[in-house]
C-alpha cells in the first residue's frame, strides 16, 4: 500500500506539471457560479496551486492573504457568516469527507459461502442424487435424499453468510469510530474544537506537534514547522514548511513546531482524497491466532481426507462383496448407483465435518464481539490482532501523565525569587510578595513562552487551550493578575523552539517594546537550572548563582518531586549581542526566575488496577520524562515500585553495556527522564531478549517509536496526538489505566473462548470420524448420513462458534498467569477433556451399534432406521451437553453465569428445537424416524452423563 501511494503521488505530480506547463497564471478566469456566490477563485484552481506546489500561481493570486481574500475569509478571525453561507461554500468547494466503499450486499456473502469446495462437491452429489432418484423411484419419493442435502447446504450457506454480513456491518461502525478526529479551528473570531469533517475552504486551523494535517492548505504563520510526508511519498526526511514553501497536504503529520494554516481544498479534491479514490483499502490481515488455527485446520482436514478415502473404499468394497455373494456383480440398477452416491456423499461429508472451518470463524466472531464490548468500555480496537495479543501481555510499559494520573494539573507550590510558598489560585497574596520587576518577567515568560493560549468563547467565558502542563502554568499566571492578550501584544515573537522530549525544554526569543531582545526558556528543572548562572534574589536583584544557591534550589526541586509534584524551572536571558531568527536559541547563560511544582493527582482505581495486573502475572513498568524523585513518589503511590524494584534515569540507562542491561532490565520498574529512544530500547530488549509480550501506552509523537516496537500499542484517546493514535493498536478513549486492564481481561477472554471452542470442536471431530470409519470397516455401512453429518457440522462450526466465542470475561481470568509468546495453544488440560469425552461418546455409540437393537427390542424392516436415528440423536445430545461442559475447561461449575450469556442459551435452545424437528418431522429428508419417549429419555440421559464424567476428568492432574 505504501509503495502504491508513493507511485500514485509521483504520477499525480508529473501529470500536474505536464498539464500546467503550457498554462500561464494570467489565463485564469473566475467561473460565473463562483463569482455569483461571492468568491474570486474556484476549487480546481485552489487544488492546482497546493497540489502542484505552484509558487507562480500563488503569487499571481496575491499570496496567502490574497487567497484568503478571494475565499472571503480572514487569516486572523477565520470564516464568518451563517449556516446558509457555509452551505453555499459546501456546494462549490465540497465537504471534508472521503468517498467510502459501499457495504457489500448480503447476497455477495451468500455467493462467497457457496464457493466452498466441499459444499460444491456435495451440491453435485445432491443434483446427481436428485436425477437418479427421480428416474428410479419417481417424484417425490426419489427426490428426498437429494433435497435433504440441498436443504442442509443452503442452511450452512445462509447461516455463514448472515454471520459474515453482520460482522462486516459491525466493523463498518467501528471504522467510523476510528475516524472521529477533532482539531482546533478559528471561526467567527473564536478558537474552538471542531470535527475535521466540518472543515471548509477558508477555515483557519491550528496545528501542533503530532497533529495530522486534515485537508490541503497553505501555511499562514508559525515556527519551526517540520512535516512528515512519508504517508504520501514514502520519504523519511521531513519537509520544512515556511512562508516561502507554504504548501500543506492532507494526511501528512506535524513532526515539529506549530502553525496556523488556511484550508484551501477538502475531501475528495485533496491529493489524499484522489489517491484514496484510486486505491482500494485492504482489510485487516489475519491475526496470529487465526494463522495458527488455520495450520491446525489444515492438519485436521488432511487427517479427515485420509479417513474419508478409507471409509469410501471400505464402503464400496463391502457393497461389491455383497453383490459378488449374491451373484449380481455384473447387474447394476438405480439402487446400486444411489448407494454408491450415498457412500461418496458420506465420504465428502466426513471431510466437511473434519475440516474445522469454524476455527477462523470463531476467532473472528470472538474478536468482533470483544471489539464491540470494549468500545462500550472506552477502548477502541484499531486492529483485530490487538485483542488476542493483549491477552498474552506479560509487561505493560506505561507512561505517567494522563494514564496513571488524572491529567488535570494545577500549580500548588512555587519557589520564585528564592522564596518557597504554597499556592492557592483563589489567593492573590502571592503576587504582592514577589518584587514587581520579577512579576513582570515571570508573566512575560508565562504568556509568551507557551504552547497554550488563553481565549474567550462565544459566551465571553475564558478558556485555556493547550496541554495540561501549559494550562496549569497559564492558570497560575492569570491568578497573579496577568493579562495574556496584553503580554502577547507588548512583545513581538522572533523565534520559537517548541518543547522537545529530547532536550526537555522549550524556548522563545521576543522583541521588547524598547527594541531590545530577550530569550525565555522553561523545562525540566535540573536541566534549566544547569543552564543558569544567575538567579533573581528575594528583593528582585539579579545575583550570581553560587554553590549555596544551587544546593538550595536543588533541595527545593527534590522536595517538590518527593511530594509527587512535576517541577518546571523558568529562566530568561537578555540578548545584548543581538539575535537572528536563523540562530539557535542559546542553551546557557540564563537567569533563573523560579521553580513551580505542579500537582497531577493519581487516578482513582489505579493502585487496584496495578494490583490486579500483578496477580495476573503482568509486570507494570512506568516510563516517564519526569524527575526521578517525582517518578518514584508516583510509582509508590500507584503500587508499581516495590522494595525489590529499580528506578533508573534515561541517561544512566543509555550508558549501560549489553551485559549490564541483561541483568538490569527485568528489575526496572521506573524509568525517569527518559527519551523516546530509551522507551523504544527498553521495549525492544524486553521483547527480543527476554521474550516478553509487551504492551506500551503513549499519547505523544515521541511515543510513536515505542508504540511501533511493542507487541501492542495503546494510545490515549483524549490527550493523544494523531501520530500516537496512528501508531497504536488500541486507543484508550478515557485515558484511564483501569481501561488497559479491561483490555487485557477481554484479550484473555478471546484466547480462552477460542480454546473452549477448539476443545468442543475437536471432540466432535474425533467422535464423528471414529464412528463413521469404524462402522464402515466393521459393518460396511455408516450410521450417520450426509444430511445428518451436515447438521452436526452446523452445530459444531457456526452455532458452536456463536455460543462459545461470545462468552463474556470473568474476574478469574486475571488470577492466572498469561500465556505469553511461547505457550501451547492446545494445552494438556484441553487434550485431557477432548480425549476423555471422545472416548465416552465413542463407547456409547459403539455400544448402540453392536447391541442397540437387542437393548431396545428393535425388530422388523424399520429396525436399522430407528437404531441409526437413535445413534444420531444420542450423538447430537452428547454435543449439546459437551458444549455446556466446554464453558469451563478446569472449573467444576459449568452453569455459573450461563443465563447471563443470552447468545449461548439461544444457540443451545435452537439446537435442541431443530434436533426435535429433524428427528420427528423431517425423517424423509434426514433419514430419521420418530422415537419413543423412552428412547428420547435415553438420548438425553446419555448426553447428560457427559456432565459428571467431565467433573471426574477435571480432577485428573495433567
Amino acid at each position: 500500500m505504501q509503495e502504491k501511494l508513493r507511485v500514485a503521488v509521483l504520477v499525480s505530480k508529473a501529470a500536474f506539471q505536464f498539464i500546467q506547463a503550457g498554462v500561464q497564471p494570467s489565463d485564469y478566469v473566475v467561473p460565473e457560479d463562483v463569482k455569483a456566490a461571492g468568491f474570486q477563485i474556484c476549487a480546481d484552481e485552489l487544488g492546482s496551486i497546493v497540489e502542484g506546489h505552484d509558487v507562480k500561481k500563488l503569487k499571481f493570486h496575491g499570496g496567502v492573504d490574497g487567497i484568503a481574500g478571494k475565499l472571503s475569509t480572514s487569516t486572523t478571525d477565520g470564516l464568518s457568516g451563517d449556516s446558509e453561507s457555509r452551505h453555499r461554500r459546501e456546494e462549490l468547494f465540497g465537504i471534508n469527507k472521503f468517498a467510502e466503499t459501499e457495504i457489500r450486499s448480503f447476497w455477495i456473502y451468500v455467493f462467497e459461502a457457496l464457493q466452498d469446495m466441499t459444499l460444491m462437491i456435495l451440491g453435485v452429489c445432491a443434483i446427481v442424487s436428485l436425477i437418479v432418484g427421480v428416474l428410479t423411484e419417481g417424484w417425490p419419493k426419489g427426490a428426498h435424499d437429494g433435497l435433504g442435502i440441498v436443504a442442509s447446504i443452503l442452511l450452512v450457506v445462509f447461516v455463514t453468510a448472515t454471520s459474515d454480513y453482520r460482522q462486516s456491518l459491525q466493523f463498518k461502525d467501528l471504522d467510523k469510530e476510528k475516524k472521529k478526529i477533532s482539531i482546533q479551528v478559528t471561526r467567527n473570531g473564536y478558537r474552538q474544537k471542531m470535527s475535521i469533517y466540518n472543515l471548509l475552504p477558508g477555515d483557519i486551523v491550528h496545528l501542533n506537534i503530532g497533529d495530522q494535517v486534515p485537508a490541503d492548505g497553505l501555511f499562514v504563520s508559525g515556527f519551526s514547522v517540520l512535516i512528515d510526508e512519508s504517508s504520501l511519498t514514502g520519504e523519511s526526511e521531513p519537509i520544512m514548511v515556511t512562508a516561502q514553501n507554504p504548501f500543506l497536504l492532507s494526511g501528512t503529520k506535524v513532526q515539529d513546531g506549530s502553525c496556523t494554516m488556511l484550508i484551501t481544498t477538502v475531501g475528495m479534491r485533496t491529493q489524499w482524497g484522489k489517491l484514496m479514490a484510486t486505491l482500494s483499502e485492504g482489510g485487516d490481515d489475519e491475526t496470529p491466532l487465526q494463522v495458527k488455527l488455520n495450520g491446525v485446520a489444515t492438519i485436521i482436514g488432511k487427517i479427515g481426507l485420509v479417513f474419508a478415502i478409507i471409509t469410501f473404499t471400505v464402503l464400496v468394497k463391502g457393497h461389491l462383496g455383497r453383490k459378488i455373494r449374491e451373484g449380481r456383480f455384473w447387474r447394476w440398477a438405480g439402487d446400486d448407483a444411489m448407494e454408491m452416491l450415498e457412500y461418496f456423499a458420506i465420504a465428502v461429508t466426513i471431510v466437511v465435518v473434519a475440516v474445522p472451518e469454524g476455527l477462523p470463524l470463531a476467532v473472528t466472531l470472538s474478536l468482533a464481539f470483544a471489539m464491540k464490548k470494549m468500545m462500550n468500555d472506552k477502548a477502541l480496537v484499531r486492529h483485530l490482532a490487538a485483542c488476542e495479543t493483549m491477552g498474552s501481555a506479560t509487561t505493560i510499559c506505561s507512561d505517567k501523565t494522563g494514564t496513571l494520573t488524572t491529567n488535570r494539573m494545577t500549580v500548588v507550590k512555587t519557589c520564585i525569587c528564592m522564596n518557597s510558598k504554597e499556592v492557592n489560585n483563589n489567593d492573590s497574596s502571592l503576587s504582592s510578595e514577589i518584587p514587581e520587576s520579577a512579576t513582570k518577567l515571570l508573566l512575560q515568560s508565562i504568556f509568551n513562552n507557551t504552547g497554550g493560549e488563553v481565549v474567550h468563547n462565544r459566551k465571553g467565558k475564558r478558556e485555556i487551550l493547550g496541554t495540561p502542563t501549559e494550562s496549569a502554568i497559564l492558570e497560575f499566571g492569570l491568578s497573579l493578575g496577568g493579562d495574556s492578550k496584553a503580554e502577547r501584544k507588548a512583545c513581538k515573537i522572533v523565534k520559537v523552539e517548541p518543547f522537545n522530549s529530547e532536550k526537555k525544554r522549550m524556548g522563545v526569543v521576543v522583541e521588547l517594546p524598547d527594541g531590545g531582545l530577550r530569550a525565555h526558556c522553561k523545562g525540566a528543572s535540573e536541566i534549566i537550572l544547569a543552564a543558569c548562572d544567575k538567579v533573581i534574589g528575594s528583593n528582585g536583584d539579579i545575583v550570581a548563582l553560587d554553590g549555596e544557591s544551587i544546593n538550595y534550589l536543588n533541595s527545593i526541586i527534590n522536595q517538590f518531586a518527593n511530594e509527587a509534584l512535576r517541577t518546571l524551572c523558568l529562566a530568561y536571558m537578555e540578548m545584548e549581542n543581538g539575535f537572528s531568527a536563523n540562530d539557535p536559541i542559546p542553551s546557557s547563560g540564563y537567569t533563573c526566575i523560579g521553580i513551580v511544582g505542579i500537582k497531577d493527582p493519581v487516578r482513582p482505581g489505579v493502585k487496584e488496577s496495578v494490583a490486579v495486573c500483578r496477580s495476573a502475572g503482568i509486570v507494570v513498568r512506568m516510563v516517564t520524562g519526569d524527575n526521578i524523585n517525582t517518578a518514584k513518589a508516583i510509582a509508590r503511590e500507584c503500587g508499581i515500585l516495590t522494595d525489590d524494584g529499580i528506578a533508573i534515569e534515561g541517561p544512566d540507562f543509555r550508558e549501560k553495556t549489553q551485559e549490564e542491561m541483561f541483568e538490569l532490565i527485568p528489575k526496572i520498574q521506573v524509568m525517569a527522564r527518559s527519551s523516546p529512544l530509551d522507551k523504544h530500547t527498553l521495549v525492544k530488549q524486553l521483547r527480543t531478549t527476554f521474550g516478553e509480550v509487551v504492551a506500551v501506552t503513549g499519547d505523544g509523537t515521541n511515543d510513536a517509536p515505542a508504540l511501533h516496537e511493542a507487541d501492542i500499542g495503546l494510545a490515549m484517546g483524549i490527550a493523544g496526538t494523531e501520530v500516537a493514535k496512528e501508531s497504536a493498536d488500541v486507543i484508550i478513549l478515557d485515558d484511564n489505566f483501569s481501561t488497559i486492564v479491561t483490555v487485557a481481561r477481554w484479550g484473555r477472554s478471546v484466547y480462552i473462548n477460542i480454546q473452549k471452542f477448539v476443545q468442543f470442536q475437536l471432540t466432535v471431530n474425533v467422535v464423528a470420524l471414529l464412528v463413521n470409519f469404524s462402522s464402515a470397516c466393521m459393518t460396511g455401512s455408516a450410521p450417520l448420513t450426509a444430511v445428518q453429518l451436515l447438521w452436526v457440522n452446523m452445530i459444531m462450526d457456526t452455532l458452536g462458534a456463536l455460543a462459545l466465542a461470545t462468552e463474556p470475561p470473568t474476574d478469574d481470568l486475571m488470577k492466572r498467569e498469561p500465556v505469553g509468546r511461547k505457550g501451547d495453544f492446545i494445552s494438556n488440560v484441553m487434550w485431557r477433556n477432548i480425549l476423555g469425552q471422545a472416548l465416552y461418546q465413542f463407547v456409547v455409540i459403539w455400544f448402540l451399534q453392536t447391541v442397540g437393537k437387542w437393548v431396545f427390542f428393535l425388530r422388523g424392516p424399520n429396525a436399522d432406521v430407528v437404531l441409526n436415528t437413535l445413534i444420531f440423536n444420542t450423538f447430537v445430545f452428547c454435543q449439546v451437553f459437551n458444549e455446556i461442559n466446554s464453558r469451563e475447561m478446569e472449573e467444576i461449575d459449568v452453569f455459573k453465569g450461563i443465563w447471563d450469556n443470552h447468545v449461548f442459551v439461544t444457540v443451545i435452545s435452537v439446537t435442541v428445537v431443530f434436533q426435535i424437528i429433524i428427528v420427528e418431522y423431517l425423517g424423509t429428508f434426514a433419514n430419521t424416524t420418530p422415537l419413543s419417549l423412552v428412547q428420547w429419555i435415553f438420548c438425553l440421559g446419555v448426553g447428560y452423563m457427559g456432565l459428571p464424567i467431565a467433573v471426574h476428568l477435571k480432577q485428573i492432574p495433567v
